[in-house]
């Protein structure tokens, strides 16, 4: 499956569930998207090399009526419209996919397919990183990782135990070394992953489209609070515990 088909067979899983719920055309589905301050979005967390925090990624929150959906993106962007506008989207772009997938995360779980769509907090990504730390070890046995997406709590806890290769598009983090693992480009994607026995990815793969180069490969779990609607739409595994 290449990107433009990934969009495709996600917006006809969205039809489906505007169809079922008759939402497509009501004027009370009104939808709000905006991107979040570092501070809304993250809080005040130990660690200061996040990307919400250094102004490389933005937080997009979308609320439908009372339920609210995340995304992360580099290309922020205001939205207001109905699940209609959301349709007609040609998801070509960062921007609109994450407009759209926040729209969808806060769609989804208004109606109750999804939980946990707002991220984590303060000291909760440290807590994220040793629940996971502690979910490979009991599933998993002594495995080589492919990290996608530098997040810096999980890479600091899991390069402690296991054999990890971090692959990141954030140019000061290329070819640095952050808790002792060298931050690799994107060019060393496909051989990483040829290396590895698991990957682990950020979810807003799902928004800048390479999340179809870790589908159906080997084991993958995916992080965080913008994957949520794509991962329980297409039977992915998510690990998010302390987001809300």
């Amino acid at each position: 499956m290449d990107g433009v088909n990934f969009y495709e067979e996600l917006k006809i899983k969205f039809k489906e569930i505007v169809k079922k719920h008759n939402i497509e055309n009501d004027k009370l589905s009104v939808i709000f998207a905006r991107p979040l301050l570092p501070k809304e979005a993250i809080g005040e967390p130990m660690r200061k090399d996040f990307p919400l925090l250094k102004g490389k990624e933005f937080m997009i929150e979308a609320t439908f009526r009372q339920s609210k959906g995340q995304a992360f993106t580099d290309s922020p962007s205001n939205f207001e419209g109905t699940v209609f506008d959301l349709l007609e989207m040609s998801l070509l772009n960062n921007s609109e996919r994450a407009i759209f997938i926040a729209s969808l995360n806060a769609i989804m779980r208004h109606f109750g397919y999804i939980a946990n769509t707002v991220h984590c907090k303060n000291d909760e990504p440290e807590i994220c990183a040793e629940r996971l730390s502690k979910h490979i070890e009991a599933n998993f046995v002594n495995p080589k990782i492919a990290f996608i997406g530098y997040q810096p709590a999980m890479v600091s806890r899991l390069s402690q135990l296991f054999e990890i290769k971090v692959i990141d598009l954030d140019q000061d983090n290329i070819g640095k070394e952050k808790s002792g693992v060298k931050i690799l480009g994107p060019e060393k994607t496909d051989k990483a992953l040829a290396l590895s026995d698991l990957i682990i990815a950020t979810g807003s793969t799902s928004v800048n489209g390479s999340i179809v180069k870790f589908i159906g490969k080997k084991p993958v779990i995916f992080f965080g609070v913008t994957g949520a609607s794509v991962c329980a739409l297409f039977g992915l595994k998510r690990f998010c515990p302390c987001s809300r």
